[in-house]
C-alpha cells in the first residue's frame, strides 16, 4: 500500500467524496488495488482448493493423505519458529492438503501425539531431515507402528536433492557470495558444507552427494564437515581447503533451522557463513515433492495441487 507522507485521518473519508486533507488520491487508489488483489488471491486459492476435491463428473474425490512433517525438535526457540514458517509455506502451495507437524523430541506436538490425533486413513510422513540415519530408519517407523489406525507411509528424507543445492546456493548469495567472479577468485575459493553428523554411514553418503551437487552449482570445491558424530569437523575442513590454496572459504549451513550446531559451525567460518536452509520456498517445494513421491509409490489416488511442487 502506498502511504502518504502527510498525516491524515482515513476515518473521515467517504467513498465518492473528496479524499482527506493531505491524502494522495494515488495512494488511496493503490491501497484499494492492493487490497482487491489480495482478496482475489484468497478467493482463487479457496476456489482451487474446493475444485481440486471434485472430479469432472461432479463427484467428490477422496481426501488426499495427510502430510505430516516430522521435525527433530530443538531447545532453541528459533528452530520451532522456522519450522512453523515452513509449514505455512507448504500450506500455501497446497491449500487443500491437510498438513500437520510432529517432533521427534524436545518440542510439541511430539510425533506420537500428532499421529494419534489424526483420523483413521492415509498419511504420509515427510522427515524434515537431510539424510538417512537413526531417526529415519528407527524413530519414525516406530512411531508409525504405534499408530495402527493410520495407513501411513514414510517418505524419503529431504536430501540429497538439487533443490537443496539451490537453497544452499541462495543462502550463500545472501551471505555475500558473489554470483559472478573471476577465474582467479574461483581458484581461491572453497566451501565447507557444515552438517549435524551421524554415525550411520548412509548419512555421510547423502551429505557427500549434496556437497557434490553444490560444487557443481558453484564451480568450486565443497567439503562436507560435521558438528558431531563424524569427521572432519568444520575447522579441519577449513584447514584442508587452505592447504589446497583456497583462502576464500565460506561455510554453507546444511541445517533445516537455526540451533546450537548451526551456530557453532558458523562461528568457525574464516570468511562468510550462510544461514540455515530455513523456510526458503524451494524447501516447501521439496517437502511436497517427497510427499508426491510417497503417494505415487503407495498407489494412493489423489489430486495434485494446482501449483506444481
Amino acid at each position: 500500500m502506498t502511504a502518504s507522507n502527510t498525516p491524515h485521518d482515513e476515518s473521515t473519508y467517504r467513498p465518492g467524496g473528496p479524499p482527506p486533507r493531505g491524502a494522495h488520491p494515488e495512494g488511496l487508489l493503490d491501497g484499494h488495488l492492493d487490497s482487491t488483489a489480495q482478496l482475489m488471491n484468497r478467493i482463487t486459492s479457496q476456489l482451487g482448493s474446493q475444485l481440486s476435491l471434485v472430479s469432472l463428473n461432479g463427484t467428490r474425490r477422496p481426501a488426499p493423505p495427510a502430510l505430516v512433517l516430522v521435525a527433530h525438535g530443538s531447545r532453541d526457540p528459533r528452530t520451532l519458529a522456522t519450522v512453523r514458517s515452513l509449514v505455512e509455506r507448504v500450506r500455501e502451495l497446497r491449500p487443500h492438503l491437510p498438513v500437520r507437524l510432529g517432533h521427534i523430541e524436545l518440542n510439541e506436538p511430539l510425533l506420537p501425539d500428532t499421529l494419534a490425533a489424526l483420523s483413521a486413513g492415509d498419511a504420509v510422513l515427510v522427515p524434515l531431515l537431510l539424510s538417512r540415519g537413526y531417526h529415519v530408519k528407527q524413530d519414525i517407523p516406530e512411531a508409525v507402528a504405534a499408530a495402527p489406525h493410520l495407513r501411513a507411509r514414510v517418505a524419503a528424507p529431504l536430501g540429497p536433492h538439487p533443490l537443496l543445492a539451490e537453497t544452499l546456493y541462495a543462502r550463500l548469495v545472501e551471505a555475500g557470495w558473489r554470483t559472478r567472479t573471476s577465474e582467479a577468485a574461483r581458484r581461491a575459493s572453497g566451501v565447507v558444507l557444515a552438517a549435524a553428523g551421524s554415525r550411520d554411514p548412509d548419512s555421510a553418503v547423502d551429505t557427500r552427494r549434496t556437497a557434490h551437487l553444490l560444487a557443481e552449482r558453484l564451480g568450486v570445491p565443497v567439503v562436507p564437515a560435521y558438528a558431531s558424530a563424524a569427521s572432519p569437523t568444520v575447522p579441519a575442513a577449513v584447514r584442508a581447503l587452505t592447504a589446497r590454496g583456497r583462502h576464500r572459504i565460506a561455510v554453507a549451513s546444511y541445517f533445516t533451522a537455526p540451533g546450537r550446531f548451526a551456530t557453532q559451525c558458523a562461528e568457525a567460518a574464516p570468511w562468510i557463513a550462510a544461514g540455515p536452509l530455513g523456510d526458503h520456498p524451494a524447501m516447501a517445494r521439496l517437502v511436497l515433492h517427497r510427499y508426491d513421491q510417497a503417494v505415487a509409490a503407495s498407489g494412493t489416488v489423489t489430486e495434485r495441487a494446482l501449483t506444481p511442487a
